[in-house]
């Protein structure tokens, strides 16, 4: 079910809006982005902390990832976990503001990747998760589409029919006899040798004919 509404938008935000489903192809309905793009944003608001009014959300934006105040990064260095907060807009690590290359670096001898190296548990979060993971998420849920109502029964209904037919169809298969092999047909006889051979048609000579039995046992 679909109810229809009437919203106002700024006439540059629809217009890179409509220039964005240009660039990106196939289907170009202004509906159902902005479906979309609402999907997105109660997904996001449903991770923040409960009673929490989002216009006063105070937290560290790294780059597409957005870790809310009272956040805690780890990271593990030569036997030991290093932790660091969320305080306010900045991440304070022993009283100082840094960033997370920063935070990265200040516990090896070597460069690191701070994606790869810090963990991150955000408030409402049971435990920690390596950065590099929650950005794949994030990136995951931007552009997996969201499943609708009538989406999600149509494929329901696809997948059942497509189940029945299958077993329709092994059934038919499984109460047919299976197709006997036709015999080769048998290898033509060799024609007989019919063309006489030396002395062939020369007159019969003998004159008494004896049988075998007469002769070898008299």
């Amino acid at each position: 079910m679909k109810s229809t509404m009437t919203l106002q938008v700024d006439t540059d935000l629809l217009l890179q809006l409509i220039s964005h489903l240009k660039i990106r192809g196939g289907a170009q309905d202004v509906s159902e982005a902005v479906n979309s793009a609402i999907v997105l944003w109660l997904r996001e608001q449903s991770q923040l902390a409960k009673n929490c009014d989002p216009a006063s959300v105070r937290g560290y934006q790294w780059k597409s990832l957005f870790l809310p105040e009272g956040t805690e990064i780890r990271s593990w260095s030569y036997g030991e976990h290093n932790y660091a907060r969320v305080v306010g807009d900045e991440i304070i690590h022993k009283g100082k503001a840094v960033t997370p290359n920063q935070l990265a670096q200040s516990f090896a001898r070597s460069m690191r990747n701070a994606w790869m190296d810090l963990s991150v548990r955000r408030p409402g979060d049971k435990q920690f998760k390596m950065a590099h993971r929650l950005r794949l998420e994030l990136a995951r849920q931007v552009t997996q589409p969201p499943v609708t109502a009538g989406g999600a029964e149509a494929s329901l209904a696809d997948t059942t029919v497509g189940a029945l037919l299958s077993a329709l169809q092994a059934q038919v298969r499984a109460s047919q006899p299976a197709p006997s092999r036709p015999e080769p047909p048998a290898a033509p006889a060799a024609p007989r040798h019919v063309t006489p051979g030396e002395g062939w048609d020369l007159p019969e000579r003998r004159k008494y004919r004896y049988r075998l039995e007469d002769v070898a046992f008299d």
